[in-house]
């Protein structure tokens, strides 16, 4: 009998149903197939895989220090994994969503990934400023916003290369961000030749003009030390994996007076002694509760809209 070929190890930088596109540390890309029929594997997972041909089969997925979760009508599914951080592009104009982007905040939160608010279109003065102002709220939380300028109209002091550099270097970096945001001027400054490479991966896996709904890990410098993932479909981006009675630890502004509540299983929606409730009463008799996460009414209301959306997914 042959001896089968050894395992071999590599990373998943793109896919497509069934079917992953996997690099190895020498920098061979080939398509590769799960055992099985199920894929279990991710963009940024680290595998082991087995030579069949001049393709490969995926023999076992490494363990993952987290997991990031999207969510459409029908189920929640893993999409990226092996995250530093995520880095959420906004931007000043059209006028963003503060629901989607606590569900993004709140997924990071989850796993443990530290996440990045980018507001782009700094050099559009009034809109910038009523996008910064919203974003005082969340900078109060302890949260990174930076300002950008990707497209910038006339003279701006902003070195947005230099952020990029700075916040990205040595990373792997989840990019996600609405319609409209600049997501795909900033993927195409960081890597010109994005482009090619996904045409590449679109040809090699038959995929055709559905690659673009794929996730896609893309390497900045040439020492392969940073790298950025882009994953379209933002509105689609869910929490139905998450506990209902979990999501107040998970808003940093909500569970600094979780610990105030009488009951233990406390809500925060209705029950007698709940501290949440208490610190919103205080603002809304004008009198600011101590420390620096104030909640506002706009964020206990995303609060309870998804407290309310998760427990109906439980039955």
């Amino acid at each position: 009998m042959a001896t089968p070929p050894p395992l071999e190890t590599g990373l998943v930088i793109a896919g497509h149903g069934r079917h992953v596109w996997v690099e190895t540390p020498d920098g061979r890309r080939l398509i590769c197939h799960p055992r099985g029929k199920k894929s279990q594997t991710v963009v940024g997972d680290h595998v082991l895989w087995q030579a069949s041909e001049d393709e490969g089969t995926i023999e076992k997925v490494q363990p993952r220090r987290n997991l990031f979760y999207r969510q459409d009508e029908i189920r929640t599914k893993s999409f990226a994994a092996n995250l530093d951080q995520v880095l959420i592009l906004i931007a000043a104009e059209p006028e963003f969503s503060e629901s989607q982007l606590a569900r993004a905040l709140i997924a990071a939160e989850a796993e443990h990934i530290q996440p990045i608010i980018a507001v782009n279109k700094s050099d559009l003065a009034e809109p910038f400023q009523r996008a910064w102002a919203r974003m005082g709220v969340y900078r109060d939380m302890g949260y990174t916003v930076l300002p950008m300028a990707l497209k910038p109209k006339g003279d701006t002091t902003l070195d947005t290369e230099h952020h990029l550099d700075v916040v990205l270097a040595g990373k792997t970096t989840l990019v996600l961000g609405p319609s409209g945001s600049g997501k795909s001027t900033l993927i195409n400054r960081l890597i010109p030749d994005a482009q090619v490479l996904t045409n590449a991966i679109s040809t090699a896996l038959n995929s055709g003009k559905h690659t673009t709904t794929s996730t896609t890990l893309y390497w900045v410098d040439m020492a392969k030390t940073t790298a950025v993932i882009d994953s379209p479909g933002f509105q689609e981006f869910g929490l139905n994996h998450i506990e209902p009675m979990h999501l107040a630890s998970l808003m940093p502004d909500i569970k600094a007076h979780a610990s105030d509540c009488k009951f233990y299983n406390c809500s925060h929606l209705h029950e007698p002694g709940c501290g949440v409730i208490a610190a919103l009463q205080k603002i809304s008799d004008g009198y600011l509760a101590p420390g620096p996460r104030e909640i506002s009414m706009n964020r206990y209301k995303i609060y309870s809209n998804l407290f309310a959306e998760l427990s109906q997914k439980r039955y």
